[in-house]
């Protein structure tokens, strides 16, 4: 309950800080975090072919980017990493239910730092008494912490994981301790594996008992309904589909 009031706390105080930044006639994204390196091109494209738009682009949590959307954050796109963020978003009538498409498939792998000595090549090589740290998204508010505690259910190792938690508010700070070589593995999607392939290792690519797909959706906002419509038809144009395909995301 108090993880729950401080993520309504910070998306109030998140959805007064856009308030005041987004300007009339701007094209407000709000894309799961693990879209950052992606969606920023994509924006880039599309600027490109619709002159006099601006895109801002709104990164974070899937759930998070909700509740600041549900507490009067502009958004005029929402971009999920799960189904689940999307269906709460329907439910509280932040977006437009016949808006909503997949644009993206991803997959979910555990990480260990480049440097890792550990030697962790299997899902139960976590429960190891040399394996103190692991890093995942809270599932309670990140898509990516919802996969990973499904797929350690099915494989029966949950709980002994969880003892091991180190909950992280996104996927990006997931990836972030594993690269910093502050946890001895992480779970993050494979597209953000691949922009640290420097730094982190993939050790393992998790079997998810939920497939791993991105919806998009034009939110309830009207101030640049067209336009937000406009651009999710870009996301999913050829043109979209080969920036995020550079990325390492699949076809949904």
């Amino acid at each position: 309950m108090f993880r729950k009031r401080q993520i309504v706390a910070l998306s109030m105080a998140l959805a007064a800080a856009w308030g005041a930044s987004a300007h009339a006639g701007d094209l407000v994204v709000s894309a799961a975090a693990s879209l950052t390196n992606a969606f920023k091109e994509v924006a880039q494209g599309y600027e490109k072919t619709h002159p006099g738009t601006k895109v801002i682009l709104n990164f974070g949590a899937s759930d998070v980017l909700l509740q600041q959307i549900v507490k009067g954050a502009p958004a005029d796109v929402f971009a999920s990493a799960d189904q689940k963020a999307m269906d709460k978003a329907v439910e509280e009538k932040a977006v437009k239910p016949a808006s909503r498409v997949d644009f993206a498939a991803n997959q979910v792998v555990l990480i260990v730092p480049a440097d890792s000595k550990a030697g962790i090549t299997s899902l139960k090589d976590l429960t190891r008494d040399d394996v103190k740290r692991i890093a995942y998204g809270n599932p309670a508010s990140v898509p990516v912490g919802r996969y990973t505690q499904g797929a350690l259910e099915a494989a029966g190792l949950w709980d002994a994981v969880q003892a091991k938690s180190v909950l992280a508010q996104n996927v990006r700070q997931s990836l972030d301790y594993v690269a910093r070589g502050e946890v001895d593995a992480g779970f993050v999607f494979a597209t953000d594996a691949a922009i640290m392939a420097g730094k982190v290792n993939v050790a393992v690519r998790v079997p998810s008992q939920t497939p791993v797909t991105y919806p998009i959706a034009v939110t309830t906002r009207e101030a640049a309904a067209k336009e937000a419509e406009s651009f999710v038809a870009y996301v999913l144009s050829p043109d979209g589909q080969a920036i995020l395909s550079r990325y390492g995301f699949q076809k949904p």
